[in-house]
């Protein structure tokens, strides 16, 4: 059907709510328009993503409820009467969304357990797990600005819904056409029902309880955590309460909230791009350091499911880890105090993205830990863990992804900045207590295991063509007969949509990860490059990554990379 004809039927379907239609008689700009109802947004394996306002290519009360519908429907096919967790956190519209999600699934028959108020993504996951529940809701869109809204959708083990999941609730949803269509029962009846429940501070405890099982040099935290100094900001978002909760149950006395930034906002006042990966959003904490000189400062995201950790370079300036350096340092960090307090399993586990740092995988032969690599997004970690567990073969330790993503233990099935935020505080402790700064860590770490730099590029190609670019881009890589990389030989091709793998030496071998639409090229002096289209935002990643043996050899080869690599992109944009 043609956007114009979409557009049309908005405007004149009294089910859909007067401030829509208002809003789309407004309207002036085609393209907008276009934008507006080219496609319906996509239910993906995240669920669903977008801007805010009318459309079906918008996040709106019609959107989230068709999902919801659809949801429902797939959860009465599987599990009949199915039992459901809702969280919401801070963003515009999440509360509301949230309520009608549980008011729609209420009506279809599921018992919901709706937050009383704004939680963590991690909480969600927890939930899911400790209630026993069929599946899971989180309102969110995580670190994306503040016109932007999601919703996102779990199994029942707590991670959130796989690939086939997925689709089988996009099948739903697809059967639905008219927002006439969405029954939602009373809020208040619901609760009186007892098939809306209001969950809140029970389950908060026996996540905290969680999370403190983590620890690891307990010891050194019960004497010394009071002695470290520590700058968090939640950036308005959902962090603040746990973050704080957690680190003062474990004794650290000494931390300091950034005061403008403390309170959830939707708005992100001070931080347009409310996005821990991006070093603006510490200025206020960099202020604020000047009077007290800490030992760690750290940020959370929005849903507290990303953290990002700033350190003292050499030269006294401060800089923003990236995930990947936060993940090799929590990985050899862990490894080694699980060693020495002689609590290491013989069949420990660590799991990464395939997009990120390779460093790892000589930290774990070290320690003799076996290393996973799934696809990109936290779900794969998630159904690994629960693949150890379901077949008694490992014990998880830890995982990551590059973009700021990392998590322990098994009761919760997402990456969780909560628990991240413990587990990097006892690290710069332990640190601390050798006389050393996180920076220091870091340089230790390259020195006994190699120098890394990894780079992520975005290519933002919004609207219908935009898509288009980004389509003609993955096939200009696939198609890509790449022999040599700045005088590297290649030595692997991996094509994770057609499952093959092409070698140097001609043979083939096909792939045992899920198909998605992802390429992979790695060289013989162990660098590396990926490119794919980003899950969540308009935008083709190219992830890049060298290993030199210092700092400025490691700089300088990925300069030549970057400018290669841009290079063939911009060329893939234009054939």
């Amino acid at each position: 059907m043609d956007y114009q004809e979409v557009y049309r039927q908005w405007l004149n379907d009294e089910a859909i709510l007067p401030e829509y239609r208002k809003e789309l008689k407004a309207l002036t700009d085609e393209r907008e328009i276009e934008d507006r109802f080219y496609q319906e947004l996509s239910f993906g394996t995240a669920g669903l993503r977008g801007v805010l306002g009318a459309g079906t290519n918008r996040m709106n009360e019609h959107t989230v409820g068709k999902a919801t519908l659809g949801y429902a429907r797939y959860l009465s096919q599987n599990y009949g009467r199915a039992k459901v967790v809702i969280a919401y956190d801070c963003r515009i519209k999440s509360p509301e969304f949230a309520r009608l999600a549980a008011r729609i699934l209420a009506q279809e028959g599921h018992t919901v357990y709706l937050f009383r108020e704004l939680r963590p993504v991690p909480l969600l996951s927890f939930a899911v797990r400790h209630l026993e529940a069929d599946g899971g809701i989180v309102i969110t869109a995580s670190h994306n600005p503040k016109q932007y809204n999601g919703y996102k959708v779990y199994s029942g083990y707590g991670g959130q819904v796989t690939d086939e999941e997925a689709a089988e609730i996009f099948a739903k949803i697809q059967g639905i056409h008219s927002y006439a269509d969405l029954p939602a029962m009373n809020y208040e009846a619901a609760i009186a029902t007892g098939q809306i429940i209001l969950i809140g501070e029970d389950v908060d405890r026996a996540y905290y309880e969680s999370i403190k099982t983590l620890s690891v040099k307990r010891d050194l935290i019960a004497q010394h955590a009071k002695d470290l100094k520590i700058i968090y900001t939640p950036l308005h978002g959902t962090g603040n309460v746990p973050v704080r909760t957690i680190l003062k149950e474990q004794g650290y006395e000494k931390v300091y909230v950034v005061p403008e930034q403390e309170r959830p906002d939707g708005q992100f006042p001070t931080a347009p791009y409310p996005n821990p990966e991006d070093p603006s959003v510490f200025a206020l904490a960099l202020e604020m350091n000047r009077s007290i000189d800490a030992d760690l400062i750290f940020g959370t995201d929005p849903d507290a499911d990303r953290l990002g950790v700033l350190v003292q370079d050499a030269s006294g300036a401060m800089r923003v880890l990236s995930g990947n350096q936060t993940g090799m340092l929590l990985t050899h960090y862990m490894l080694l105090a699980l060693k020495q307090e002689g609590r290491l399993p013989k069949n420990a586990a660590v799991i990464k993205t395939i997009v990120s740092t390779e460093s790892v995988q000589k930290i774990c032969d070290h320690y003799g830990v076996t290393l996973f690599n799934v696809l990109t997004g936290f779900k794969y970690i998630g159904e690994k863990i629960e693949e150890f567990l379901q077949e008694g073969s490992y014990e998880f330790i830890f995982g990551f992804e590059e973009s700021f993503g990392y998590s322990a233990g098994t009761f919760t099935r997402d990456k969780d900045a909560v628990v991240t935020a413990m587990l990097v505080a006892e690290m710069a402790l332990y640190y601390k207590s050798r006389n050393m700064t996180l920076y220091d860590a870091l340089m230790e770490v390259y020195a006994t295991y190699g120098t890394y730099e990894e780079v992520t590029e975005s290519y933002a190609r919004g609207g219908r063509a935009g898509a288009e670019e980004i389509r003609r881009s993955l096939d200009f890589f696939r198609g890509l007969d790449l022999k040599e990389v700045d005088g590297v030989p290649v030595l692997i091709k991996q094509d994770f949509w057609t499952s093959r793998e092409h070698r140097l030496d001609g043979t083939e071998h096909l792939l045992t990860l899920p198909q998605s639409n992802v390429i992979k090229f790695m060289l013989a002096d162990d660098s590396w490059f990926v490119i794919r289209p980003s899950g969540t935002e308009p935008k083709m990643k190219a992830y890049l990554a060298v290993r030199a043996a210092n700092a400025p050899e490691a700089h300088q080869a990925m300069e030549r990379f970057r400018g290669v690599m841009d290079g063939w992109v911009q060329r893939s944009f234009e054939e």
